[in-house]
């Protein structure tokens, strides 16, 4: 059920309405499950049993883990390497058949799984519920966790399974959902947030995501390979502004919805492209992932702690299976090891250019970061690795003074909004929001008015097939 549906209106007002007439945290909790199942189970009744699999696994080794007096380790461990199988088990099985296996019924039969939609967010909330209740991570058990399996049943399935961010995050920490399951009343929403976020949310995937959609489908191959060097550098740069505002318009909407039944979900996306390093851009871009990985693979590891070269190497290990997180293709992978290259090359070389002063510094900084991620959303768009190859060729050898001048100016119209949503932000962290918010209105009527009668049309979410 897609966001930018009449079925997904219905489904949040008609819960909407029923939530609130209700005044009791066990049914607002039933209500909001049931539409969570119906929502997930809307194209494909038998992806629930997956769900509720998953879901049964957390519900009984966390209970366990808190309730026993014995083993919480070897419980904990239970856990997570069942939720990690079923990950794998989906997601990875082709690759690892096109990888090690020869042309068999098996191998056929492992790159026929199909991916369920939403398995890498769902499966991550599982295992941050059982590593949290084993550390007591942020809050004591006692305080958080039932003694009645029923009522953990209960809230653990609703903390998987909430619908506004279930498919495609934002990725919620069990030690940030789990406290606010209470009595939710419409007196406590913060409406204007909510307006904002999910106009902003569907402004950003409609108008601009779903356009840009139409002129970077020319990076697929072979098409490309009929363009000259600067329209292939343009749908480049096109694809980096349709990721976020497909992606982070999802997760606006998301926080939206979700506040609107009286649950805050932390930001996912702080501005990414204004971003002068790479360290920089893994605190804006996705950050209920890269949190994730800091916090439940990064530190674990050894984090920082253990001396530069393992440092390096945690670095390396954390993004390639951040990589491989998004995909099963070795192009992820590859993407991943570009970015840690790329976070151990700022650490290294960090004391030096600190030093290089000049006006218009960060500028540069920041133009330099955002084409290198534009670069390296390549492997996103051209999954296979020798389709990334031919595209780069591409760009070298198709130097052509005639382009494509219509399909430029389109990329370029529906980017701007992109740039400019940075470029407010800029103005308002310098400024302050006073003088801007004089202006909000005819921003917001203007977003609008665009969804209205300029949307693109309708497409799957780009982070749905992760």
């Amino acid at each position: 059920m897609l966001f930018n549906s009449l079925s997904f209106i219905i489904l949040v007002v008609l819960t909407f309405i029923i939530f609130y007439s209700v005044k009791t945290v066990k049914t607002q909790v039933r209500i909001l499950i049931l539409a969570s199942l119906v929502f997930y189970a809307w194209h494909d009744a038998l992806l629930l049993l997956l769900l509720l699999t998953s879901a049964g696994i957390n519900i009984l080794t966390s209970f366990y883990v808190v309730h026993s007096e014995k083993n919480k380790k070897g419980i904990a461990s239970i856990g997570v390497i069942s939720n990690l199988s079923i990950l794998a088990f989906f997601k990875y099985s082709g690759l690892i058949a096109k990888t090690v296996l020869n042309d068999s019924e098996l191998s056929e039969f492992l790159i026929s799984i199909p991916l369920p939609i939403g398995i890498s967010f769902f499966t991550f909330q599982g295992i941050s519920l059982l590593v949290d209740v084993y550390k007591e991570n942020h809050f004591k058990n006692k305080h958080i966790i039932p003694n009645s399996l029923i009522t953990h049943a209960q809230n653990t399935l609703f903390f998987i399974a909430f619908f506004p961010q279930l498919i495609a995050g934002p990725i919620v920490k069990a030690h940030d959902f789990l406290p606010q399951i209470k009595v939710k009343t419409l007196t406590a929403i913060n409406w204007e947030k909510c307006f904002k976020n999910i106009l902003t949310g569907y402004f950003l995937k409609m108008v601009v995501a779903d356009n840009l959609k139409d002129f970077t489908f020319w990076i697929s191959y072979p098409y490309f390979e009929s363009k000259d060097s600067v329209t292939l550098i343009t749908m480049l740069f096109g694809y980096s502004n349709q990721i976020f505002a497909d992606f982070a318009g999802y997760s606006l909407i998301a926080i939206g919805i979700a506040g609107l039944f009286g649950y805050n979900l932390h930001d996912n996306f702080n501005f990414p492209y204004i971003s002068t390093s790479f360290k920089e851009f893994w605190k804006r871009w996705h950050i209920s992932l890269s949190s994730f990985l800091m916090e439940y693979l990064y530190i674990p590891i050894g984090g920082n702690r253990k001396g530069k070269y393992r440092t390096y190497i945690n670095l390396m290990i954390t993004m390639i299976l951040g990589g491989l997180w998004h995909g099963a293709a070795w192009s992820y992978a590859i993407w991943g090891l570009f970015h840690g290259l790329a976070l151990a090359l700022e650490r290294i070389t960090s004391p030096y250019t600190k030093k290089v002063k000049f006006r218009g510094i960060r500028l540069v900084q920041g133009f330099i970061i955002f084409s290198l991620v534009t670069l390296a959303w390549l492997l996103f768009k051209l999954p296979e690795f020798d389709h990334v190859i031919k595209y780069l060729h591409a760009i070298y050898s198709n130097f052509s003074i005639s382009f494509d001048r219509s399909l430029i100016v389109r990329i370029m119209i529906y980017s701007a909004p992109v740039f400019i949503y940075h470029l407010i932000y800029l103005y308002v962290n310098k400024h302050g929001k006073k003088q801007l918010r004089q202006f909000e209105f005819v921003i917001y009527s203007i977003m609008l008015l665009l969804i209205l009668i300029n949307s693109g049309t309708p497409g799957d979410f780009i982070y749905f097939q992760f």
